[in-house]
């Protein structure tokens, strides 16, 4: 089924496909700074200020600088080539807000699980999720300043990954570390993760 082109100067593409990437972790891992790093679009951010309700509820050990949270989603897009999208939808971190997972995770080729390994705890609700729903991820972990780093082998059984799933070392600011992450989710999930 052929489209109108919807912006001036643009053609129709036979075949569009849009492909939906999720982005998910614990809080303050790097999701929107991974989907503002690599989106072509401005990305939309539904980020709020910390307040004081999230006292005793957010922990924010580990990232006591952070100031705001997202609290339904973040969006961007990449064009691989005409009429071929990767759409990225970064979820929110905390639990009290989880509800929206089921609604963005609805029709994703896969997910990338950003982990922090000064607190690796927060990405197992994320591992959780993809595995009990069958949806193919890939967990980057996310290289912060002044973090230990980690050999991706002790990571996984830290995790208790299968030996399939792919871990990548990513720094989330990086253009080209975050395609590196994206292209490893994309060929894993096409080759049947």
């Amino acid at each position: 089924m052929d489209y109108a082109a919807s912006e001036p100067g643009t053609t129709a593409v036979a075949s569009a496909l849009a492909i939906k990437i999720l982005i998910a972790g614990g809080f303050g891992v790097g999701k929107t700074t991974l989907v503002g790093t690599i989106s072509e679009i401005r990305p939309l951010h539904t980020e709020e200020l910390l307040s004081e309700r999230g006292i005793g509820v957010d922990d924010t050990s580990g990232v006591e600088s952070k100031t705001t949270t997202t609290v339904a989603l973040d969006f961007g897009r990449i064009t691989i080539r005409d009429g071929l999208w990767l759409y990225l939808f970064g979820t929110p971190g905390q639990d009290r807000f989880w509800f929206m997972w089921d609604e963005l995770a609805l029709g994703a080729l896969g997910a990338v699980v950003l982990a922090d390994t000064r607190r690796l705890g927060d990405c197992f609700p994320a591992v959780d999720y993809f595995e009990q729903r069958g949806v193919p991820f890939v967990v980057g972990v996310n290289c912060f300043e002044g973090a230990r780093r980690h050999d991706p082998a002790k990571v996984r059984r830290a995790l208790a990954l299968n030996e399939r799933i792919p871990i990548v070392l990513c720094d989330v600011r990086d253009r080209t570390s975050v395609k590196e992450v994206l292209t490893t989710l994309v060929k894993y999930a096409v080759e049947g993760g």
